[in-house]
């Protein structure tokens, strides 16, 4: 999913910036101090998901983990994913920093979307509406970044519509593992540790 250097238009990368500056300000007026430790640990988590990727034309496939970074932070994803992808670009050439931006919107946006749409589903108690929240959210997470992707390559050039269409096709798998694996992180911290997920009180007892 990361965009490399050389490919957008000079109107998308800035718009990409200013989304993502816009979001990475909110996300750290919002992270509170005992959550550096939580934010951290995400933004490693994603880094190590994404070292691991097969080339795909002006994009690449990979695991992402955004949805699980963006259930647990919130808005706080934006600073999380950005940091990781600042390193990535740095060491290992993932991506670039002129689609810094671009590649941290395309990727915290959907997270924190998915954040509000389903982190209210995760203390019913219904235990099978708690696993499709996280699934769903886990999924749709993905889906809305090769979405993202995907408009910022046809904004860019309307001949990249078949390179769009690829890069969304090929991410296929990657949700549906990532809304596998999202869904069996948030049951195993609802069973150990349910306190690190969001909306969690004391009195619900969960």
């Amino acid at each position: 999913m990361h965009i490399s250097e050389g490919v957008l238009s000079g109107p998308v990368l800035l718009s990409g910036a200013a989304l993502a500056a816009a979001g990475t300000a909110v996300g750290l007026k919002k992270l509170d101090y005992d959550q550096i430790a939580k934010a951290g640990m995400l933004s490693a988590a994603f880094f190590v998901a994404s070292l691991i990727h097969v080339p795909l034309g002006p994009a690449s496939v990979h695991l992402i983990m955004n949805g699980l970074v963006g259930l647990f932070l919130g808005w706080s994803a934006f600073p999380a994913i950005l940091v990781a992808l600042a390193l990535q670009a740095v060491f290992f050439q993932f991506g670039g920093i002129t689609t810094l931006g671009v590649n941290t919107t395309l990727m915290a946006l959907p997270a924190v979307l998915c954040y509000f749409a389903f982190s209210p589903l995760l203390f019913t108690r219904r235990p099978l509406v708690v696993l499709a929240a996280a699934s769903a959210c886990g999924f749709l997470s993905v889906f809305l970044a090769g979405v993202v992707a995907s408009l910022a390559l046809m904004f860019t050039e309307e001949g990249f519509w078949s390179v769009a269409a690829l890069v969304l096709a090929a991410h296929i798998p990657i949700m549906i593992i990532e809304g596998i694996v999202t869904a069996l992180c948030v049951a195993f911290l609802k069973k150990v540790q349910p306190s690190m997920l969001p909306g969690y009180t004391p009195r619900e007892g969960v």
